[in-house]
Formats: structure tokens, sequence, C-alpha cells
């Protein structure tokens, strides 16, 4: 059997004592003792499949959020004016709405700032603070950046500005002489905590501050804003990232927020909240206003109250959005995918001076997911060239940003293990491409990427009970992905184009009833020409979904690839 989209699957091997194991111990089905056991679930994380999941602070006798703490209150007891400063993406701009939501309750003297994408380049810099200083703020709190930004912090030191870093991008020494950084990828004593992103941070850190100055503040009711910011940063949903989304997914009425629930209405959207909307719907929607427009607009939302103004500014960005979409469509229609599969880099580097800076992040992500390959795209901005990469777990792309600042290649930059984005001078364009494609072969050079599936399952399997089942084990993500399965020998019986994108698909085992299916972007890829013009019977590796549609819910299969026998 081959794949046609040229990848060989294979099965997880588990061993079996070790999952009658589980099973007895926990009385678990074979199928998710098995699951439990592929995703290396610890001891906390099996027991709340069964029982209520708390979610824990594990940082109120850290030494950096103590000493955070400590400086932020006493800014607040003496009405000091503070500058908030965060990233451009869903995760700064959660995080600057959690730190404005607790100063507009406490009726704090603040300000914040969110850098425009092309005007003003990612992150702090020198000559956005020597603007910012002039309304002669006290402390600034950098959320979502900061981690590389020696000189900037330098210049705040010498202008008597005390400053906070939250973030949890890639940082090395000499770190930036800030007073508090809180980043779990220093040495530091929740290193091992580095799954999580800035908002996640900035919330447990509001979380001791509130208590310490017995606010009446309910950060709770803003934890939702936590797991945008964890599924678009696609942090892993494991250990206190899944008790965050164990406690919203069951307990969250869209109703509670504002925002949420305008978004809703004017999406005509009537189903409770997933996972999946989180990261498809409103993180989209949110990122819009920084992709092509401002970002300011996406802050100003998440922080308001007033619903005539949450309904101006949702109808805005869904504007936005649906823009956004069509430029992103036409963008990867002009690229030749058949030559860059040709070239068979193990990195994939497109450079388009034509794409509008907000969207190369989506582009990258695209090819990334076409080729299951790390992917970066760069291009043209003022006099320089403007990157963004999406990358794998075999590959830190945000490690590697930063040797390519070290070596001189690009201006700026930042990320973590996922994503990165940087600056750099057209004349590096080459050096970039030898640099990072030499290291990628060196440190991956014994590497053989396997592409695996869970188990295989009969047709009859694909049902309500047995998503149920396997469900137990959600909400599913980054680092707890929904299971794929083999499901062989399926006739295809209809099939249909939708959107010019996706393929909606009927398949029909030997024996019992048809399935409903669908393959996401794979019109004009081997796997969408094989599903509209094959004839005879097919293997399937599929996710198993439960679709709502028009309150009628139903089990379909999310094919992700076909087999085919040869005989």
């Amino acid at each position: 059997m081959i794949s046609v989209s040229g990848k060989k699957w294979i099965e997880k091997k588990i061993n079996k004592n070790t999952i009658e194991k589980i099973k007895q111990d926990f009385n678990f089905s074979e199928i998710i003792s098995k699951l439990i056991i592929s995703r290396n679930f610890d001891l906390n994380e099996i027991q709340s499949i069964k029982n209520a999941s708390t979610i824990v602070n594990d940082f109120k006798k850290d030494e950096d959020f103590i000493k955070g703490a400590s400086l932020l209150e006493n800014c607040i007891k003496n009405k000091q004016l503070i500058c908030i400063f965060g990233d451009y993406d869903v995760d700064g701009t959660a995080s600057t709405s959690l730190l404005a939501k607790f100063f507009d309750h406490i009726n704090h003297p603040y300000f914040f700032y969110i850098p425009n994408r092309e005007r003003d380049g990612y992150g702090p810099s020198v000559k956005l603070f020597k603007k910012l200083i002039l309304k002669n703020p006290r402390l600034v709190l950098m959320v979502d950046c900061g981690s590389t930004s020696n000189e900037e912090i330098n210049y705040l030191n010498n202008k008597n500005i005390k400053s906070i870093i939250i973030d949890h991008h890639e940082i090395n020494k000499p770190y930036p002489k800030s007073n508090v950084i809180i980043n779990p990828k220093k040495d530091t004593s929740y290193y091992l905590k580095d799954y999580f992103c800035a908002t996640t941070l900035t919330y447990f850190f509001l979380e001791i501050i509130n208590k310490n100055t017995k606010s009446s503040f309910n950060l709770s009711n803003y934890l939702i804003y936590v797991l945008l910011a964890i599924v678009c940063d696609v942090m892993p949903l494991r250990k206190i990232n899944r008790s965050i989304a164990l406690n919203l997914i069951n307990n969250f009425n869209i109703k509670d927020n504002i925002v949420f629930k305008t978004l809703y209405e004017l999406s005509e959207k009537k189903k409770n909240l997933s996972i999946d909307d989180l990261g498809y719907f409103i993180g989209p929607i949110i990122n819009s206003g920084g992709r092509l427009s401002n970002s300011l607009i996406a802050a100003n939302l998440l922080m308001s109250e007033d619903l005539l103004f949450v309904k101006k500014q949702s109808k805005n960005l869904i504007e936005l959005n649906n823009k956004r979409k069509e430029i992103e469509d036409k963008i990867l229609s002009e690229i030749n995918f058949e030559l860059i599969g040709k070239e068979n880099r193990d990195i994939i580097i497109y450079y388009n001076p034509n794409i509008k800076e907000g969207l190369i992040g989506i582009i990258a992500s695209r090819l990334k997911d076409y080729f299951n390959k790390p992917s970066i795209v760069i291009t043209k901005s003022k006099n320089n060239l403007k990157g963004s990469a999406r990358s794998s777990i075999y590959y830190n792309i945000g490690n590697i940003i930063k040797k390519l600042i070290d070596n001189k290649i690009l201006l700026n930059g930042g990320g973590h293990n996922m994503a990165a984005g940087f600056t750099m001078n057209k004349n590096q364009l080459m050096n970039l491409e030898n640099y990072i494609l030499r290291d990628y072969a060196l440190k991956n050079k014994n590497l053989t990427i396997q592409n695996t599936f869970d188990a295989e399952i009969s047709a009859s399997s694909v049902n309500q009970d047995f998503s149920d089942e396997i469900n137990r084990l959600g909400p599913f993500g980054n680092g707890n992905p929904k299971p794929k399965f083999l499901i062989k020998d399926l006739k295809i019986i209809k099939v249909n184009l939708l959107k010019d994108k996706h393929i909606s698909v009927i398949l029909k085992p030997n024996i019992g009833r048809s399935i409903k299916c669908i393959s996401f972007n794979s019109a004009n890829t081997p796997l969408g020409y094989n599903l509209i013009s094959y004839k005879k019977n097919i293997h399937v590796i599929a996710e198993i979904h439960e679709n709502n549609w028009n309150n009628k819910k139903y089990i379909q299969l999310n094919i992700k690839d076909v087999l085919i026998k040869v005989n």
C-alpha cells in the first residue's frame, strides 16, 4: 500500500502488557488505554479523564513572580502610571487585555501600546519607547515580547523607568537587564513550564496580585482569553493547559462574555464553544486587525464591555477576516506547489515581495501543512525583508532565529519552538537559505519522519458511542492530537467540491452504512485528485469528528490521507 500524499504510515506500537496494566489499574477500555500510553499522560492527566480537573497556580512561591508582584503592587500603591506593551497577535492582545481589565477595575492609571506590524515592526524598539515615555510612565509591562530587547531595556533603565517582561519566546544570555523577567525559557525553577504562553503566565501573575491587593476583580471571568491564546499560539493542550481547557469547554457559556456572544450572533453560530472554534473561528477574527489593519482594534474589543462598541468592532474585524481569506486564497493560487515539491528541500523557503506582511505567517502555515515540512515565507518590507516561519516538533525555529541574528544574517527577530518572525537585509537572502538548510541537515541527518496512526478500526466503529469514548481524552490540540485511524476497503460513492478548497465525500464499506467525510484544503492536491477520480476501493487515514450543523449532530470522518492497494 502507498499513500497518495507520498507518506509512509505505520501504526503506533504499544506494549500489550502496558495496555493491560492501564486497563486494570484504571478500568479503561483498550483504545483509551492505548491512547493514554502513546501520549505519555502523567497520573494527574489520567485521573482527569474521569474526575474533575482543577487549575493550580504553581507560581505562588516563585521568586520571579513574587518580585514582579511586589514591584507592581508598589506601583499601584503609589498610583504611578503604567505602560502595557503587547505583541500584535492573539497572545499579546489577550495578555494586554487581562492587564487592562484589572487596572480598569482597580481604577489605576495606565495606557497600552501594541505595535503596528508594518509601521513599527515586531516588539519594542528604542524609537517607540522615546515616544511612549513622553507620557511619563514609571513602569513598562511587556507581554509576549521583550526577551531579546536588551537595548530597549537599557534605554528604559537610563531613563529610570522600571520594567517587567512576561514572555515565552526564546531568550539567551546575557538577558535583558529588566527588573523582572518571567519566562520559562530562561534558567529558572519553572523551566518545565515552557508549554505556557504569555497570557497564561500573565493570568497567574495577576492572580497573585489580585489576592495580595485583596481586589474584588473576578479574574476567572476572563480565563477564556487564556484558552484562546493557548490554542491560537499552538501551545500543548497538556497538564495545566489541559485543565484550563477541560474547565472552560465543559462550563463556559457564550452568553457570559460580551465579545464571544457578539461574534457568535453576528456569524449566526448557535452551537457550544469548542477548541476548533477558538482556533479556526474566533482566533482568526481577532488576528485579522493586526494582519490587515491595526491590532488596536482587537485589543480594544477584548477590553470593552460596551455592547454598541463591541458590535461595531466585531463587524469590522469579521469583514477584515473575510477580506483576509480572499487575499490568502489568491496568494495560494499563485504558488507553484508542484515546482516547490520537485525541489524537495528539507525546509520550504518561499520569497514573494508582493505578499502583505500580515499574511506571511498564514501562508507559511499553509505551506507547512501541505508539504509536512518547516516553512518560511519572506516578503518585501520597505528597504528590508520580513519573514515568518512555522515549524514542527523536530526543529526549534525560535532557537535558529537567534543564531541567525548572532551571525549577523538577520537584523532582528524572535519566536518559540513552532513559530518565529524576523527582519533582514535583502542581500542576506541567500545566506539565510544556505545557513538554515545546512543547520537542519546537520541536526536531522539521522531523522526519519514517520507518520503514525493510532489503530486500525472497522467502518462499523465510526459511530457516536466510539466517538464519545475517544473524546474522553479531549480536548484535542497540540500535544494531544485527535486520534488517527486506519479504515480499510471503502468505496467512494459521492464527491463534492466545497468553496474550491475542501472535498466532501461519502464512503461505503462492503458491509454496513455509508459514512460522511470531509477532506479540508485538499483541492488541487494528490489527495484531492484521488478522492475525486479514483474508482476502486481505498483505505483512509482519518480522524473521527462530531459535527453540529443546524442543531443536528452527526459523526463524520476527517480524511487526512488515502492509501491505495497495489496488486
